[in-house]
């Protein structure tokens, strides 16, 4: 069986991840410990998405990584014991990790959100909540580091929704708000049929909105003496921020081809941040 590091390395490089990619900013000790707690991230996140488990086995899996947080259980993953590592290393709680949990258990039980209030408390959970445990490993000296934190991961979560409408459709899940598409006379219907119409672009423009919002709250968030500990934050939001307004650009058309920034692009944003703070 492979070591919980070597286990970790493996999800995050299989993964090619954004997240992951900002992760070269990092030493060698803190980038080690933030590629333990992504793997945990996507091990969970995996469970919630398999298509193939019944709910039922789902909610027991997720239950088995919260018994795990507190200690060694029979059957727990190989990344567990360097996820319960953490928790003494840093100023992190196993109810900052459960937070992450009960965001994908979300998914579990709720397929559509009727207002953006539910599913803002989805994207806390599920990206604001990560971005809280991200900073204690990156490290920082000002609490409204936090802040920046929340408003950071609500802006890629908003992000990844938009991207993602077509995945998710396919996987029975809509998380654009449905007060949100009878703002602009869209209906379920037509988000099934696929309508890609003025009606619908408005409507993705109106979320790009939102995220702009985020973006630009983080970024006036973030304080100046923790800017070069953040580096990894700032070239997450950076890449997401392109493929944001990347969709804008090609007016939201997200059933019929998939949106992501290419390599060259962001070795360009990665090397931009780390060229401020050789």
């Amino acid at each position: 069986m492979p070591t919980d590091s070597s286990s970790a390395e493996q999800i995050t490089r299989a993964s090619k991840s954004n997240l992951a990619l900002a992760f070269v900013s990092l030493g060698a000790e803190r980038r080690r410990d933030i590629t333990a707690f992504y793997a945990f991230c996507r091990l969970i996140d995996d469970i919630a998405d398999a298509t193939d488990v019944a709910t039922g086995e789902k909610a027991h899996r997720l239950t088995v990584w919260r018994t795990a947080l507190h200690g060694p259980v029979p059957g727990e993953s190989p990344v567990a014991p360097a996820v319960r590592g953490l928790l003494g290393k840093y100023a992190i709680t196993p109810a900052m990790l459960e937070e992450i949990i009960d965001g994908v258990e979300m998914d579990l039980t709720i397929s559509h959100y009727e207002t953006f209030a539910a599913l803002r408390e989805y994207c806390y959970r599920v990206a604001s909540a990560v971005g809280l445990v991200s900073i204690e490993i990156f490290g920082y000296r000002n609490p409204a580091c936090q802040d920046y934190a929340i408003e950071l991961g609500l802006a890629l979560q908003v992000t990844n929704i938009l991207r993602d409408v077509q995945k998710d459709l396919i996987n029975g899940r809509v998380y654009l708000p449905r007060e949100d598409m009878a703002r602009f006379g869209y209906s379920p219907d037509d988000l099934a049929a696929r309508v890609h119409d003025e009606r619908f672009v408005r409507l993705m423009q109106f979320e790009a909105d939102r995220a702009h919002g985020y973006f630009q709250k983080a970024a006036a968030l973030l304080p100046r003496e923790d800017r070069r500990s953040m580096v990894s934050a700032q070239i997450m939001a950076s890449i997401y921020h392109a493929l944001l307004r990347q969709m804008e650009e090609d007016r939201f058309r997200v059933f019929e081809r998939d949106y992501g920034l290419s390599k060259f692009a962001k070795f360009l944003h990665v090397t931009r941040h780390l060229l401020k703070f050789p």
